[in-house]
Order: C-alpha cells, then structure tokens, then sequence
C-alpha cells in the first residue's frame, strides 16, 4: 500500500471533505470505465455463440457465415432470423449484450418513420438515422472524455513547459514568448476551423492535433506567473549557488511548487476540451458524420423538434458530464487550498 506525505494525506482529506465533489468523481470515472467496455455493453454482435462446432466470440473476433455452416465466406448478419435458424439447428444460443445495438446499427424493424419514440425495444428511441439513441450516448460519452482527457494532458504539458520557460529565464525570452503568444492567441480559431474542414475531412486526431495548437495557452500564464514567483525564492538561490542546473532547478525545485495552482486548473480545461468538441461537431465541423457524438446528436434534436428525446437525451447526458467535472474541479481547487492548511 502506498504512503502518502502527511501534505499529500492533508490535500486528499480535504478532497474527500468535499462530498459533492468527491462523489461526483466517482460516479463520474464509474460511468467513464464502463463506457471503455461500451462493445460489451451495446454492439449488433452477440457475445457469445455456441453450436455444435464451438464457442465463438463475434464481439472480439470477425467471423464468416461458413464458420457457423452457412453457405457465404462473409461476415454473417447476427441479428437476421436466417443465422438465428443456424444456430438452432447446430443445437446452438447466442448471448447477446444488454443493448443488442452498436451506435451505427441501422434498426429496420422500427414500425414508422424515424426518429421512433422511445420503447421496450429502444429505450430512448432511435435517431433520424434509425440508430439507438442509448447505443449513441454511451459511445458519444466515451469518445468525448477520451477526447477531453488527450486534449488536456497534451495541452497541459506543452503550456506548462512554455510557462516554466518564460517565468524562469524572463528578460527578452518571455518578452519574446509573451508577444508571440499574444499574436498566436488572437487568431480566429473557429474560421480555421471552417477553412481547414472544406480542404480535409476532420477526424478525432485531426481535432486533437489542431486544437492542442490553442488549448496549451490555457495553462501558460498560470504557470508562468507561479515561475516568477517561485524563482526568486532563497532555495532556488541556494541551489543556483551550489552549482545545480537550470533544468535540476527546474524539475526539483520550481515546478514542484509552481504546479499546485496548475492542476487546481486541470478538471476545469477537461471540461471546457469536451464543450469544445461537442460544439464544433453540433456546427458541423466536428467528427465525421456518423460518429457517435453527443454534439451531432443535439443537433439532431434541433432539425427535429418533433422528436424532443433528442435533443433532450443529449442535453441531459452532456450537462451532467460537465456538472460533475465542475464539482469535481471544486473539490479539487479546495484540496490544494493553502489556507486549508491552517484550519
């Protein structure tokens, strides 16, 4: 079991005095977890399916239908009554998810027109497109907080590192930094945007790499402030005077302290990361159409105000994401509070 310093077991206790926030990062990273197993939890391919000839695993491994004595070297059809019949006359079952739908299974069974109300069959109904509602929040769930997660460690290291650059050397290579930061900050970022997706097709890493190129500037003038402060610092002589070096400084010294207002800022530029990604997918200019995004699904409500689960569904799921994320940059802000130190 690992030992905590008595200020880091100080710093967690406060943490945990803050239920709201404490509990709030549980039930958010409990949902985050079990969305990273969103294939076994909602997918159009049964988990398991035994016949005569074996035990198959569809969800972990691409089958033909020749596998299971059908007659095409094809991926087979799980949900079709013909594989159905397959599997019965091989003595066979199938074990299906908890939602037998992936976030791009097309349903054609629905009865009427899409989007469907919802029912037994798709608890929150289905989209424009057919698909399962339900199916589409939990991977749209995952693959914002992965975005935001990616976004914010990347940009964090870059804006820290430009931050601790400026506060430590200043003179002319923070005046040199700060003025290309100014300029660099006062792009339109949202036109890029727009210019860059009518010359590419936007995809995941293709967001993350062009927003990292603005999202570190987030972090640099707090970091850069603590620098300032933390260099002058008698330690921080003291070690220069030994001889130690600018980076041993940097590492051992400065950074360590400078850091704490820094992550007080990390569940705060989380939760602004996925507000960005969801917006730019609601304009358009987000993921690729298709992808299971929370923010194409609101802009879904707004093209069909007849199907209000949409755009409400959406809404719900996304405002509890960044209330949690809030809450939990709350408790966090009062875990490196200095003064709760002296209480």
């Amino acid at each position: 079991m690992v030992k905590l310093s008595p200020l880091a077991h100080r710093r967690l206790q406060a943490f945990i005095a803050n239920r709201r926030g404490y509990w709030s990062a549980i039930l958010f990273t409990t949902i985050f977890i079990l969305t990273l197993f969103a294939e076994l939890i909602a997918n159009d391919r049964p988990l398991l399916v035994k016949t005569d000839d074996g035990l198959f695993s569809p969800v972990f491994i691409s089958y033909v239908e020749t596998d299971f004595g059908g007659d095409f070297p094809t991926e087979p059809d799980y949900r079709d009554a013909y594989f159905g019949d397959l599997v019965k006359e091989k003595n066979g079952w199938m074990l299906w998810p908890l939602i037998p739908f992936a976030f791009d299974t097309v349903s054609k069974d629905l009865g009427g027109q899409a989007p469907s109300r919802p029912d037994s069959q798709h608890l929150l109904g289905t989209d424009d497109q057919a698909r399962d509602v339900l199916a589409r929040l939990i991977y749209g769930f995952r693959i914002s907080v992965l975005f935001g997660l990616c976004l914010t460690l990347i940009s964090s290291v870059i804006g820290v590192t430009v931050g601790a650059l400026q506060g430590y050397y200043g003179g002319w290579v923070d005046l040199g930094m700060q003025r290309f930061i100014e300029v660099w900050g006062g792009l339109p970022v949202l036109y890029l945007l727009i210019i860059l997706a009518s010359i590419v097709t936007p995809n995941f890493w293709w967001l993350l790499g062009l927003m990292v190129l603005f999202s570190w500037m987030a972090l640099e003038g707090v970091v850069r402030a603590e620098v300032l402060r933390v260099r002058n610092f008698d330690y921080v002589r003291a070690a220069r005077a030994l001889g130690a070096g600018d980076l041993t400084i940097l590492l051992r010294h400065v950074l360590p302290n400078a850091m704490v207002a820094t992550i007080t800022f990390v569940p705060f530029i989380m939760n602004s990361s996925i507000s960005v990604l969801t917006s730019l997918d609601f304009l358009g200019f987000g993921l690729p159409p298709g992808s299971p995004s929370l923010g194409e699904l609101l802009a879904q409500g707004k093209n069909n105000v007849q199907a209000p689960w949409l755009g409400i569904t959406g809404f719900a799921v996304l405002a509890s994401m960044l209330t949690l994320l809030v809450f939990v940059g709350e408790a966090v802000r009062d875990a490196f509070d200095p003064r709760r130190g002296l209480r």
